[in-house]
């Protein structure tokens, strides 16, 4: 109440500093005539020539000279109606301003404004956050936040990440648990929480992680990153097959620019699986009652067959990627790096094509 106060007084002062001289009349005598001032000019030079200050001479010629001018400025007052101020109308004015400004400012104030706003004292606004400081201290604020306020579901929701970020990945299990009590379960949540669980083991999918990634797929059956953790738990048991198989249709039904796709394409080399080229689905229903060989043949044929299709239209990037990855997956470096070598001829006037290829064969280990 005290600011309010201050901020009526300087309102008051401001308004009377603009409108009092509005609400004063005119001293008499004080109209600003010339006639009135060529009368003190003719009495003046009277007590000049009487102090012996000037001669009578030239008393005289003066006394002309201001009497034609004071002529002059009767005979113009005489021509001028003067202006009449109304006093009692300038004081209305000045009392409603006084009145009606701060009625007004009120009024947009609790139209426009927030006066239901709390109070924000000097050392909270000390503590506010500021980008330019470290990120542990902002950390720090938000903790100190949570531990006054801790059903406060969107602040676990965003301390959460940050933690995971800073390597505090027990702290953010704890976080991410509280998010999803506080701020709702989703599936987005619990494969972040799983992700979490997995720093705390050192990278390894432990049985609470993968519980935590079924979860998320049970809520939504392509959440990417519970599928690829999901396959890196079957990778870590010994599954190859099953991780390759979650890979896969990861990659068959994910949109073509996601940007998980080269971390699992790298995944499923690493396991032997061939991302490329995809079996078309009656293929994949043929595979499962082959031979390893005749499958083994199979995709061979798929694989020359793609890079016939690339000799003559060498414009696909992702399909040299594919052949790339499936010439490592066979163990055939030399002609990987043959198609490498292909591909950036192929795609060498378009800056854009090179850049793609350049980093898909990064992520594929293979930077020269």
């Amino acid at each position: 109440m005290t600011l309010w106060f201050v901020f009526a007084l300087m309102t008051v002062a401001a308004i009377f500093a603009v409108l009092w001289p509005l609400s004063r009349g005119r001293p008499a005598g004080t109209d600003g005539s010339e006639a009135v001032v060529y009368r003190d000019q003719l009495a003046e030079i009277d007590r000049d020539m009487a102090a012996g200050i000037i001669s009578a001479a030239e008393a005289g010629a003066a006394k002309v000279e201001i009497s034609r001018r004071l002529l002059a400025a009767s005979d113009q007052e005489q021509h001028e109606v003067p202006v009449q101020s109304n006093l009692k109308l300038r004081r209305m004015a000045a009392t409603l301003g006084l009145v009606g400004l701060p009625v007004v400012a009120a009024g947009f104030y609790l139209a426009l404004g927030s006066p239901q706003l709390g109070d924000f004292p000097l050392a909270a606004r000390s503590r506010a956050a500021d980008a330019n400081q470290p990120l542990t201290n902002l950390v720090a604020q938000v903790e100190a936040h949570l531990e006054k306020n801790p059903t406060d579901g969107r602040g676990w929701s965003v301390l959460a990440p940050v933690l995971s970020r800073l390597g505090r990945y027990d702290d953010a299990v704890r976080a991410y648990r509280n998010a999803i009590t506080y701020a709702g379960d989703n599936a987005d949540r619990r494969a972040d929480l799983g992700e979490a669980l997995i720093g705390t083991a050192g990278g390894v999918v432990t049985a609470e992680a993968k519980a935590e990634f079924e979860r998320a797929i049970a809520q939504d059956a392509d959440d990417a990153k519970a599928n690829y953790f999901l396959g890196l738990a079957a990778e870590q048991d010994g599954r190859k097959a099953d991780a390759a198989a979650i890979w896969q249709k990861m990659l068959a039904t994910g949109p073509g620019d996601a940007p998980w796709r080269p971390l699992v394409q790298a995944a499923l080399v690493r396991v032997g699986g061939v991302s490329a080229p995809a079996l078309p689905d009656g293929a994949v229903a043929a595979a499962k009652d082959m031979s390893e060989a005749d499958r083994n043949t199979m995709i061979r044929g798929m694989v020359d067959r793609l890079a016939t299709r690339l000799k003559q239209n060498g414009d696909d990037v992702e399909g040299w990627l594919r052949l790339v990855r499936a010439y490592l997956v066979m163990g055939e470096r030399d002609k990987a790096m043959s198609a490498v070598a292909d591909a950036r001829q192929a795609v060498a006037s378009n800056a854009e094509r090179l850049r793609q290829l350049n980093d898909g064969l990064k992520n594929l280990g293979l930077d020269g």
